[in-house]
């Protein structure tokens, strides 16, 4: 399956904004250069817990404040909501390439989506020194997408480079790192 390959109907941000909750995003867009953002943010996710566009908002605030925790817990965020949507099993570890032919059917969009939120998972994992829980999740991506049209199997090839003794691929033990 190409993951490049879809025609852009279905993405995140194509889901309707209640008003009240556009009025946050423009708020807190107004107020990201002066670091107040996040309380807009987190009004709209209260206002909309689901709605992909404020997740995507948060995500991106956090992982530019450097607050790698945070936005590792709104990707995690993400692929539980989508999962469900699209058919995919709770845990991602547990996906198969079945499972992605099933879910595209059901929104190509969505999945590209989940699979780039379990990628970022996997490098602010990373980023975080937890090169375990990062390396399988991006190894889970790389799997999943032979054809790296999402790029994962570079952020591999990095961490190899770098630390090439915590680079194995893994065992048992590791493959079922659970969040």
């Amino acid at each position: 399956m190409d993951l490049q390959d879809f025609d852009g109907s279905g993405l995140y941000f194509d889901e309707p904004l209640a008003p009240e909750v556009a009025a946050c995003l423009d708020t807190a867009s107004d107020q990201y250069s002066q670091g107040t953002a996040e309380a807009p943010l987190l009004q709209a996710q209260a206002l909309a817990p689901e709605n992909l566009t404020v997740l995507v908002g948060l995500y991106r605030f956090y992982y530019y404040q450097h607050r790698y925790a945070d936005a590792l817990g709104v990707a995690q965020r993400v692929m539980d909501i989508v999962a469900p949507r699209i058919g995919l099993p709770p845990y991602w570890g547990d996906i198969t390439g079945d499972h992605l032919v099933d879910a595209a059917e059901r929104g190509f969009g969505l999945l590209r989506f989940y699979l780039l939120a379990l990628k970022g998972g996997g490098y602010l994992s990373l980023r975080m020194g937890r090169f375990e829980q990062g390396k399988t999740m991006l190894l889970k991506v790389v799997e999943l997408d032979a054809d790296n049209r999402l790029g994962a199997r570079l952020l591999l090839e990095v961490l190899a480079g770098h630390n090439a003794q915590i680079f194995t691929f893994p065992t048992a033990a590791t493959a079922e790192i659970r969040p």
